[in-house]
């Protein structure tokens, strides 16, 4: 069975320039390729992390500045590590926006907070454990890591449906034919 992997999102946006330097200065994108293509009417921005994605982001000018709604619930990147994570927050702080939220999903320890043009973005690292979802209780990220992972263990132990992140994985293979 053919399985598409997501590899990329696009978003609109209206200031260009703004949008660019955020993510380019606080998640350390690069812009791979950039501009107006005679076939297509739109201003356009492609950045990637990862050397073979072309990108992972495109931004797209021409989001209408009447436009209410964000189209997307939540754009996510993965860090590698709660020290990333606390990076990540302080870049975020760095850059003039609000951390929204910090909270635990038992499987995974999330920032929240909205982009200049407010989208919600979520950073987050996964945990060694598993419970069923959703989920979300607050931490405190200027605990040490030590205490973090105690705190977060025991609440996921004391949840129903308790799994290690392994076994949880297992599952998934089997759930998703993998």
């Amino acid at each position: 069975m053919i399985k598409p992997q997501l590899t990329h999102v696009g978003i609109y946006v209206r200031d260009m320039a703004k949008m660019r330097q955020f993510y380019t200065e606080v998640f350390g994108l690069t812009v791979t390729d950039a501009g107006a293509p005679p076939s297509f009417h739109l201003d356009m921005a492609f950045m990637s992390a990862n050397p073979d994605e072309h990108h992972q982001m495109v931004l797209i000018g021409g989001r209408p500045d009447e436009a209410t709604a964000n189209v997307a619930q939540q754009i996510s990147f993965l860090v590698k590590s709660l020290d990333e994570l606390r990076t990540m927050r302080d870049r975020v702080v760095a850059a003039g926006m609000q951390v929204r939220r910090t909270i635990t999903h038992g499987n995974a320890w999330s920032i929240y907070f909205t982009d200049p043009e407010e989208n919600t973005i979520e950073v987050y690292v996964h945990s060694p454990w598993h419970i069923p979802q959703p989920m979300g209780e607050p931490f405190d990220l200027d605990h040490s890591n030590d205490q973090i992972m105690a705190e977060t263990e025991a609440l996921c132990r004391s949840k129903e449906g308790f799994a290690t992140g392994a076994a949880r994985r297992a599952t998934m293979r089997q759930m998703i034919g993998g």
